[in-house]
């Protein structure tokens, strides 16, 4: 049986290996997200499982709130409205959940955060071209390599392991860092409006 320890220290390890590749990916990750926002556009966020709810914790922050006390910012989920994914499942098959809401919600403009842990997922992929075919510029969060996925994105943030676990985790971190610079940045902005 692993001990606590060895858990926790094989996540530094990762982080560790994560932090130079995703350092440089970060500054354009947060400009194609400040650019959306500051235009009016909207973030489009998916994934399933445990990935579905860091697309759900994400669009929270911006929503809601991270830290700061400000307006909030355009984005959504795509795993949420269950009416929605059981209709589209339903009458086109589950790999079109994502993809048929991009369709109708996404605009040229918007980004798409694409969260899929093997980069493999049909129903991320098939969004993800939708995106593409729309406009759209494409973040996305994956497994070591990328998968499929990491051919069709603009900024790729690939956790190197292929451990869902610490995938999961490094995800959530990087998520959080673009939460807050993303607030910081945009509370400045609105800061700066205000006292002119």
């Amino acid at each position: 049986m692993r001990k606590f320890r060895d858990i926790v220290h094989e996540h530094n390890q990762v982080l560790e290996t994560a932090i130079e590749p995703f350092e440089q990916n970060f500054i354009p990750a947060r400009d194609l997200c400040l650019r959306a926002l500051q235009n009016g556009k909207k973030l489009l966020v998916c994934g399933n499982g445990g990935s579905a709810a860091d697309a759900q914790h994400f669009a929270a922050e911006l929503v809601g709130r991270y830290e700061k006390e400000r307006k909030g910012w355009p984005a959504l989920a795509l795993s949420t409205d269950t009416s929605v994914i059981s209709a589209i499942a339903n009458d086109y098959g589950f790999e079109q959940i994502f993809a048929r809401q991009v369709q109708a919600l996404g605009h040229q403009g918007d980004v798409l955060i694409a969260i899929s842990t093997s980069g493999n997922s049909p129903n991320v992929l098939q969004a993800a071209n939708t995106a593409r075919q729309h406009g759209m510029k494409i973040i996305a969060f994956t497994g070591e390599g990328g998968g499929r996925l990491g051919a069709l994105v603009d900024v790729l943030f690939a956790v190197p392991s292929k451990h869902t676990a610490r995938v999961q985790e490094i995800h959530e971190i990087c998520l959080h860092a673009l939460a807050e610079t993303i607030e910081t940045e945009l509370s400045k902005q609105q800061k700066g409006r205000e006292n002119k």
